[in-house]
């Protein structure tokens, strides 16, 4: 799915077949309170290969091949926490196990709009971009 601002990204359905061996999110905190939702998500598969899943300015969804990012702090704006334990999302239910299928959706001239992640059962994950946050939902 090509945005014009981010270009194609890399193509999530190569995590079918693959489990997810581990999960890592990005967090902001601001005056010692975490957002309610992650900044990125980086899913790691049982190959190895990280994929980060994150908004775009433009409104549009990220799905990259990226490792995640170190900390940093932001001064007087708060900083970004980086790690595996921090906060509760959907994708943490389905550590472990297999992705069975990958559906993307895009609109014209924004590029990829949602990803959903199909795990067994009919379980998934959807990731969005909602009013400029990502959102991630079962």
């Amino acid at each position: 799915m090509l945005c014009p601002l981010h270009g194609a990204g890399t193509d999530p359905t190569r995590l079918v077949g693959r489990a997810i061996s581990r999960i890592v999110a990005s967090w902001h905190v601001y005056e010692g309170e975490r957002s309610e939702v992650p900044l990125d998500v980086w899913l790691i598969d049982s190959e190895g290969d990280s994929t980060r899943i994150s908004t775009g300015s433009d409104g549009c969804l990220i799905v990259e091949a990226a490792a995640p990012h170190e900390p940093y702090d932001m001064g007087e704006w708060g900083r970004i926490e980086v790690g595996e334990d921090l906060g509760d999302h959907p994708f943490l239910r389905h550590l472990g196990e297999t992705v069975a299928r990958v559906a993307e959706f895009a609109a014209p001239g924004t590029g990829r709009t949602q990803l959903e992640i199909g795990f067994g059962e009919g379980d998934r994950v959807r990731a969005d971009c909602w009013e400029g946050d990502l959102r991630l939902t079962r």
